[in-house]
């Protein structure tokens, strides 16, 4: 439908229009390309621009033809005739006057070409934006998320543990899920296409501690990942975390930083775990989960305790570049308020 459309368009309509697209195609496909070092975008996008060079130099060919239009060839009169000898020039024959003169006849105006360009380049860079910015501009409610997203629940009515209160500055699960659920976290997780499924926040306290240290947490979950971030107000450093990693003799371990705080990446399987709900049997954990990867980031620059953790996995078992996790820190640890010594 495209192509005949296309063919049905005047020129100067139609050669604009494939510049432009072809322009649009072959530059986002070089970005992509570069973003994600792959070749095969690079290839296709070299494709369009190539073909948007064939157009352009098509169109400068038609202009220079316009402005220097090729002479008619003029008749001659001084043909020679059978015999070699030059025909005397006709003698233009006397008019006479019509008593009427003829009423002038109406010229058509001829359209502008450099007006059909202007006009087909506005309306399809118009058209290329809005696919350019899709993502961005859909409608979206108060916090930025999406209208067919999952949203997340508000726990207005439901008091809060007393360490909370206790706690200086310390978040609640809804302000972590609404951190969490952003408009551009499929894209962070490298899986753009993707709708939220489910949001989920809790402002429960951590175990084993009778209820005096705050851990919030939000669950955000998609087709292809969950992630999981919460933020634990205990008096564990990050520096005391990873002497206990590598005295359990955990592997995949990496220690970095994130916007100057120190941080440490691990990974381990996630519980499952089955209820019972008729007589007789007890719930517990039963099978290993999937793997898991998780950035685990201290609430203050100079580690004074409690860290923030930031969890990804899938039941597929596969699992994102640990540069998502990195991308997804940068953008919820502004909404925790630093702790200080």
């Amino acid at each position: 439908m495209f192509g005949l459309i296309v063919r049905l368009l005047p020129f100067w309509i139609r050669e604009p229009l494939l510049v432009v697209v072809g322009s649009v195609f072959g530059v986002r496909l070089m970005y992509l390309a570069l973003h994600d070092g792959e070749w095969v975008p690079a290839a296709i996008g070299a494709a369009f621009l190539l073909f948007t060079a064939v157009r352009v130099h098509t169109v400068i060919q038609a202009l220079r033809a316009r402005r220097h239009p090729a002479p008619a060839a003029s008749a001659d009169s001084t043909a020679p005739d059978a015999d070699g000898r030059p025909q005397p020039e006709a003698q233009a024959q006397p008019q006479v006057p019509a008593q009427q003169p003829p009423a002038p006849a109406v010229q058509e105006k001829e359209p502008n070409a450099w007006g059909q360009a202007a006009a087909a380049i506005a309306v399809f860079a118009a058209l290329a934006a809005a696919l350019w910015l899709g993502p961005e501009l859909m409608p979206s409610d108060a916090h930025g998320t999406p209208q067919d997203a999952a949203s997340c629940p508000t726990g207005e009515d439901e008091p809060l543990p007393s360490a909370y209160t206790e706690t200086s500055r310390a978040v609640t699960g809804d302000d972590l899920c609404k951190a969490l659920n952003r408009t551009d976290l499929p894209r962070l997780l490298g899986t753009p296409a993707e709708t939220a499924m489910g949001a989920s926040a809790s402002s429960g306290t951590a175990p084993l501690t009778d209820g005096r240290v705050a851990q919030p947490e939000a669950k955000v979950e998609f087709d292809t990942y969950t992630v999981d971030v919460s933020a634990t107000y205990n008096d564990l450093s990050i520096a005391q975390y990873v002497k206990l990693m590598e005295f359990g003799e955990e592997t995949d371990v990496e220690k970095l930083k994130v916007l100057g705080r120190p941080a440490v990446l691990s990974s381990d399987h996630t519980m499952r775990f089955e209820i019972d709900l008729g007589g007789g049997g007890s719930g517990g954990p039963v099978e290993q989960g999937p793997l898991a990867r998780t950035l685990s980031v201290a609430l203050g620059a100079k580690d004074p305790g409690g860290y923030c953790e930031i969890t990804v996995w899938s039941e597929a078992g596969a699992l994102p570049d640990d540069a998502a996790l990195l991308d997804i820190a940068e953008k919820i640890l502004p909404a925790i308020p630093e702790r200080t010594a």
